[in-house]
């Protein structure tokens, strides 16, 4: 397994494929009564974190502590980062304490790959900026995999804010890696103008791509952009390219209904359907418990303790 995962590109099919299997067998330890294994003991996972997060970071404190590692929690606020401690700095005082994982959420795209410069521990992108989120990549297709037998000519659309999505690239990327077929759509100014490279298809009229769709996948509203008028008004966005009541009769018998959270219920997905049993979101989140776990065992139970 590779030493560090800083973007899905990294990764090819039978590499992800074997992610989402050993997290097949790592599912079932969440429904022990003591939910833990001994595959890490010894190991330190450093959760690194300097945006907030609630799913991602828990869920890898959750996945490392079910590995039997020992786990730090780190955060900008309380820390010496609030004092003016760079990266770098910050790094350095991690890998002499002996860190064997750090998991890396920051604003700045590329952060994770310069920590690998200052580091011999594995690093792991849990989001940097605009450009990637591999991990939420790998438990959506772990739960697309669920429901359907294969990936091959597998109909997926990625809707909303694509332009400032890390979400949306991973997905892009490891889905049509997998042989699915992806769809971003969203009003102009949210498409990147690149996203052709990407492999996917293009389109601005969600009500013409639903009735053709296997998984529709829906993005936060991203309100902080509303000031920079990327759309006119919220309202007009949920009109447009909402999921709402009315347009999932538009979707075919047994497509899923996917967001990756938090949710703006009411804006880019009505309440209602955010609840319905077509929805797997919060599938999605216990399936990254597993995912991570699996990433984690891979990544680091062949490394020797000292």
């Amino acid at each position: 397994m590779i030493k560090h995962l800083l973007s899905v590109t990294q990764l090819q099919p039978e590499d992800i494929t074997r992610v989402l299997d050993t997290a097949e067998s790592f599912r079932e330890v969440g429904s022990r009564v003591i939910k833990k294994v001994p595959a890490l003991r010894g190991r330190t996972v450093v959760n690194l974190f300097y945006e907030n997060s609630t799913r991602t970071r828990i869920s890898f404190e959750i996945a490392a502590k079910r590995l039997s590692a020992d786990v730090i929690n780190f955060s900008t606020s309380g820390s010496s980062v609030a004092k003016g401690e760079s990266l770098k700095d910050t790094a350095l005082t991690l890998q002499a304490m002996g860190a064997d994982a750090i998991v890396i959420r920051h604003s700045s795209s590329g952060s994770p790959h310069t920590l690998t410069r200052w580091v011999e521990a594995s690093v792991i992108n849990a989001g940097d900026g605009t450009h990637e989120h591999p991990t939420q990549a790998l438990l959506d297709l772990y739960t697309i995999r669920e429901h359907f037998a294969s990936f091959d000519g597998l109909r997926v659309a990625v809707v909303g804010d694509v332009l400032h999505s890390r979400v949306a690239r991973s997905n892009t990327h490891a889905l049509t890696r997998m042989g699915a077929e992806v769809t971003l759509v969203g009003p102009p100014t949210l498409i990147p103008p690149d996203a052709p490279a990407w492999g996917a298809q293009v389109s601005h009229d969600l009500d013409d791509v639903l009735p053709k769709l296997d998984v529709c996948y829906i993005l936060r509203v991203q309100r902080e952009r509303q000031r920079q008028q990327y759309f006119p008004s919220v309202r007009e966005y949920g009109r447009l390219f909402g999921l709402t009541r009315e347009r999932v009769e538009s979707l075919p018998e047994g497509a899923l209904i996917m967001h990756p959270g938090p949710m703006n219920r009411g804006v880019e997905i009505a309440s209602a359907v955010a609840d319905l049993p077509r929805s797997v979101i919060v599938d999605q989140v216990t399936n990254g418990i597993a995912v991570r776990m699996a990433l984690l065992y891979l990544m680091l139970a062949g490394q020797e303790v000292a």
